[in-house]
């Protein structure tokens, strides 16, 4: 009788530890790498040839929003297809529970503008069978998954059920006794598996204003109160437990720091601030974080930097699009049904208001913008123009040109904004530091415009294979064993005896990232951009074959990993 269930032959192995690389067998048993050196063939129930494959452990997504795609996707893709092999959910202080049934409805449409979560996928594919968060981890547990899930408490929905939605939306600052409930919950969600909590907190105005809820107002987390941060982080402090993920990007650096540093001191947890991103036009924001840093570490506080290091940048059309709500003028007139956003950007009175100050926070300059998909045949002239060079053309100003050409095709033309950080200068200072966590997949949201999901494969292929920016042992490392470490995941991220088997196996040479497609995937007949990979030969999760040659097996042997660890029975 064989003594391994699977035996990964002669592949180049790199472990996750940063060690050279090295040529060896893998046996694997019940789900754990159980051996690893010289095993024989007869060894295995199964034998994988991985003779000039490497073989890594699988990646690990810190942030994503697949809290309502879960329980229609197993694979929570396009993770699950980039050798993503266990995620974080509950990030940004959104999610769906706690949540009493009559709220239901105004959660999910909160999560249609902020995360641009289809409404109609939310409402046919969630089960919605929990009104507490244990009760929510129960379900996600019963849900078939294909990678390995780690939650996150959210704190806007605990805000709302002790609060109620009005007074957690004013920003009123919780009672004693609120605040005494919000503990209450906090600790029955870690009793119950949660990993820490997460919030986002950016300014209700101004330039980080581009995560608002489904009626222009800011999200819960935006205006909760420094003290209701502190208490949460000094409940993980006393139960010396889980971490923190923030989301912060308000312009008052010092403050907003300061407030970080306290709550990873509070906590004596790590602290994952998302998003450390570089800007072309101004590269002093990502060297001034980048020092901050440096200057956290030398303290001795555990405070990581989420890097947003893909170069995927957003195709668009403004029957969706709402990146811009920075601006309140561009804010409204991107409200509303397509017929009404129609009239409003097509009327004139507006223009004025939308051309000044242009919005440009994700986009970079709307000269930038290049016209990829015509709609009509009098727009098809400008396929594949910059809105620059059509507007010098027709000496327009760019907005009235884009949103001309907009209008005259009914909302449907697609539009294509290169991301604002295409240096690889840039990108070179935000990888050099060896304590920036890679991706801000942001998984499962803003399903018709982004899709970094791909940025495991991105880095291998583009930072390490044709840029050189760092070896193939730093970037799984980076990939894999740092954000395994940060996010308190027990024994994954590495290549191990006794580790679960969290395994990628890929063609080096011919890794790639597939061309954008849309598909007509999603429930309530809605669609999504997405983008493949080629070269994963395998993806074994918790020791199953989950992904080969590319294609899905339909295995489902990912595990809800409450606690951060294996440790995935009722009775844990």
């Amino acid at each position: 009788m064989p003594k391994f269930d699977i035996v990964i032959k002669q592949g180049t192995i790199i472990d996750g530890t940063r060690v050279p690389r090295y040529r060896a067998d893998i046996g694997i048993k019940d789900g754990i790498v159980s051996e690893i050196g010289l095993i024989a063939d007869d060894q295995g129930e199964r034998v994988i040839d991985a003779k000039g494959l490497v073989v890594a452990p699988g990646f690990i997504d810190l942030h994503t929003h697949y809290d309502a795609q879960l329980f229609w996707d197993p694979y929570c893709t396009l993770s699950g297809w980039h050798g993503i092999t266990s995620a974080v959910i509950g990030n940004c202080g959104f999610g769906f529970a706690p949540v009493k049934p009559e709220m239901r409805e105004r959660a999910m449409l909160s999560m249609t503008r902020v995360e641009a979560i289809p409404y109609a996928s939310m409402k046919e594919g969630m089960p919605w069978d929990w009104v507490t968060f244990p009760e929510f981890l129960d379900s996600v547990e019963r849900t078939p998954k294909a990678i390995n899930l780690l939650p996150y408490m959210p704190v806007g929905p605990m805000m709302i059920w002790v609060m109620g939605l009005d007074d957690a939306k004013a920003g009123r600052k919780p009672t004693p006794a609120e605040h005494a409930e919000m503990r209450r919950l906090f600790e029955e969600s870690l009793d119950a598996g949660a990993c820490g909590w997460s919030a986002q907190r950016l300014m209700p105005t101004g330039p980080s204003a581009v995560q608002l809820d489904y009626d222009g107002t800011p999200m819960v987390t935006d205006v909760m109160h420094d003290e209701t941060c502190e208490l949460f982080a000094s409940i993980l402090g006393e139960r010396n437990q889980g971490f923190m993920q923030m989301t912060i990007s308000s312009g008052d650096y010092q403050a907003d720091r300061t407030h970080m540093e306290k709550l990873s001191t509070l906590s004596g947890r790590p602290l994952l601030w998302n998003v450390l991103q570089a800007f072309d036009h101004k590269p002093q924001v990502h060297r001034d974080g980048l020092a901050w840093m440096a200057s956290c570490r030398e303290r001795g506080i555990r405070i990581y930097a989420q890097g947003l290091t893909t170069d995927a940048g957003f195709a668009f059309t403004f029957e969706d699009w709402n990146l811009w709500d920075d601006r309140p003028s561009w804010r409204e007139a991107t409200m509303g049904s397509i017929e009404e956003r129609l009239e409003k950007l097509a009327d004139p009175s507006r223009r004025p208001g939308l051309r000044q100050p242009r919005p440009m926070t994700v986009t970079g300059p709307i000269e930038n913008i290049v016209v990829t998909g015509p709609a009509s045949a009098e727009t098809e002239p400008y396929r594949d123009m910059m809105i620059g060079a059509i507007a010098e053309q027709l000496g327009k100003d760019p907005v009235d040109t884009m949103l001309d050409i907009a209008v005259q095709d009914g909302l449907k033309t697609e539009f294509f904004a290169a991301p604002p950080n295409v240096s690889t200068d840039n990108l070179r200072e935000i990888v050099s530091d060896p304590y920036v966590l890679f991706g801000v997949s942001d998984g499962g949201a803003h399903t018709k415009f982004l899709t970094a999901g791909r940025y495991p494969t991105e880095a291998i292929c583009k930072m390490v294979r044709e840029l050189g920016m760092l070896s193939l042992e730093e970037a799984h490392w980076r990939l894999s064993a740092l954000p395994a470490m940060v996010a308190g995941f027990d024994d994954r991220g590495v290549i191990k005896r006794g580790a679960p088997a969290d395994i990628v196996i890929y063609d080096y040479e011919n890794l790639e990232v597939l061309p954008a497609e849309i598909a007509h995937d999603l429930p309530g007949n809605e669609w999504r951009r997405i983008q493949r990979a080629r070269g994963y030969r395998y993806v074994l999760v918790n020791g199953q074959v989950t992904i080969e040659d590319d294609k899905q097996t339909e295995t489902h042997s990912g595990k809800l990993l409450r606690f951060g660890g294996a440790r995935i029975s009722a009775a844990a």
